[in-house]
């Protein structure tokens, strides 16, 4: 997800004539590409909490920098790393109305549903990276043409389709995934 985003957020940068943000912004999407030859199923390393902690920092920092320095609308982060954020919401929120505890470990994102209900990890992975890909290409879209009727339509059609991925998913999983804890 980070190589994906950061690429976006660099081509932003180089769009709105601010070198150092995409340089930057660059510089980690290759240090993301770089852990996705070796992570890419059958994974050989794990990011972890050690990984993924610091490249949250990351997505949140250049998130304000982009807002606060004018190289993208507030919403850009929002859509560009949409996938993670609605994967890692619904879930939380899911595991808070079960009154389960969500510091626990558990298998209910929905990526992991995917692995348990038979998709794999590379047809899974493949997945995401077209989320992302698909994200980050409407971003970059409407950065060149948004109008507030076509971003509310973008909108709209990103909401619809999560929407609908998550209920496929629920259903169809429901049926098959008994045990969810890890």
């Amino acid at each position: 997800m980070g190589a994906f985003g950061f690429l976006f957020f660099a081509a932003f940068g180089y769009f709105a004539g601010h070198p150092h943000f995409a340089g930057a912004a660059l510089l980690i999407a290759a240090a993301n590409l770089g852990f996705l030859t070796a992570n890419f199923p059958p994974a050989r390393i794990f990011m972890g909490d050690v990984g993924s902690v610091p490249m949250g920092f990351l997505v949140a920092t250049f998130s304000f920098w982009g807002i606060r320095d004018a190289i993208f609308p507030f919403w850009v982060p929002f859509l560009v790393f949409s996938p993670f954020i609605v994967d890692a919401t619904l879930t939380m929120f899911r595991r808070i109305f079960q009154r389960k505890k969500v510091w626990r470990a558990h298998r209910t994102h929905y990526y992991q549903k995917l692995v348990r209900m038979g998709w794999g990890h590379r047809r899974t992975v493949l997945w995401e990276y077209g989320l992302m890909l698909g994200s980050g290409l409407s971003a970059l879209y409407m950065r060149f043409h948004a109008t507030p009727e076509t971003a509310a339509k973008m909108f709209l059609a990103w909401g619809v389709l999560y929407f609908t991925l998550a209920i496929l998913i629920d259903g169809l999983g429901g049926r098959t995934l008994q045990n969810e804890d890890a």
